[in-house]
């Protein structure tokens, strides 16, 4: 494990010697809007026979499925309706629905809890849902009215074989938005591959994956933001190839109630916003499924307890915490030994 007190920015790129000559790869760029924000999409040696228009298509046609089966915004999805349901015996779902909340299970389970998919109660109580800015911070009492249809493992019950999911009340719901972004990234990736398309880079909303090497014939250069209000500035560049990376932050999104910033990211165990000094954390994972819930999880962790687990289960994770006020050296850095091992060996 590694810690810097200061920033740097990190460029690092791998060259590959051109042969005089050769033909440029077909190249596709496309860009849209999905689950509530962007996406952008870099293919590199598209076949011949596939199109912008075929491959934009197509992978409008994922998005639309994963949006279907997973949106909380979209009232006739499957997890709106499993939501809306009352239900408390066990509903069938979707393979895709399965596989997200295996995925989410194991992180729970890994994270001391640290992320769960049940937090809808409490991040509307916060007001992170439909809150007006005079509302007053959430009453003690509140808290714990909240808590009882939060805490994933005990109120939801996945049989992955019989592909049924039952919650222990009427009011438990699910809020997959810290892991359905990466289902979604990885889903196009798959499509992109069933296509032909070996080289790639997959974002939607600053998470991503990708694949083989840019257009260039060098690795992906992939840019993690500084934290820093109101800004876009790069902390670091790190080279990504067959790899997906997710940041998770409270520097854009939080709320002020008598002069006390409160941040978006809620702790389903305490349930209230964490209080550590981490301000970051980007999670480089084998699929953007696993980046994504990863890097949700270590952010409410915070840096101490997170290296921990990060040391026990080989997670490649970037750290951004404030150690100060006076801007003389407001944030530290720290790394676990998966994050650097992945650096060491290029």
């Amino acid at each position: 494990m590694k810690t810097t007190n200061t920033l740097s920015v990190i460029a690092a790129v791998l060259f590959l010697s051109a042969c005089s000559g050769e033909e440029s790869p077909k190249v596709l760029r496309l860009s849209g809007d999905t689950m509530g924000t962007t996406y952008n999409i870099t293919a590199v040696g598209v076949p011949d026979d596939v199109t912008e228009a075929s491959l934009s298509e197509n992978v409008d046609t994922v998005l639309a499925d994963v949006n279907a089966k997973m949106s909380n915004w979209d009232p006739q999805s499957e997890v709106s309706r499993f939501n809306a349901s009352g239900d408390t015996a066990p509903i069938e779902v979707s393979e895709d629905f399965v596989t997200v909340m295996r995925a989410a299970n194991r992180v729970h389970a890994l994270s001391d809890g640290k992320f769960d998919v049940t937090l809808g109660p409490l991040i509307e109580l916060w007001g992170f849902g439909p809150r007006k800015p005079e509302d007053p911070v959430p009453a003690d009492a509140d808290i714990e009215e909240a808590l009882k249809t939060v805490g994933q493992s005990t109120v939801l019950t996945l049989d992955a074989e019989a592909a049924t999911l039952a919650k222990a009340s009427p009011a438990v719901g699910i809020n997959l938005s810290a892991i359905a972004k990466g289902f979604g990234i990885d889903a196009v990736a798959a499509q992109l591959r069933d296509q032909g398309i070996e080289n790639y880079m997959v974002e939607i909303g600053g998470d991503l994956v990708t694949a083989g090497r840019n257009a260039k014939g060098e690795a992906w250069s992939i840019g993690i933001e500084k934290p820093e209000p109101g800004e876009k500035t790069l902390e670091l560049v790190v080279p990504l190839e067959d790899k997906g990376l997710a940041t998770s932050g409270d520097y854009r999104n939080f709320i002020e109630h008598d002069g006390v910033r409160y941040s978006h990211i809620i702790d389903p165990v305490t349930g209230r916003p964490i209080t550590h000094w981490t301000t970051s954390a980007s999670v480089i994972a084998d699929s953007a499924m696993m980046a994504d819930a990863w890097a949700t999880a270590m952010l409410v962790l915070g840096a101490e307890r997170g290296l921990e687990i990060a040391e026990a289960n080989q997670i490649a994770v970037y750290f951004i915490s404030r150690v100060g006020q006076d801007g003389s050296d407001p944030y530290m850095i720290e790394t676990s030994s998966a994050y650097e091992a992945l650096f060491d060996e290029q």
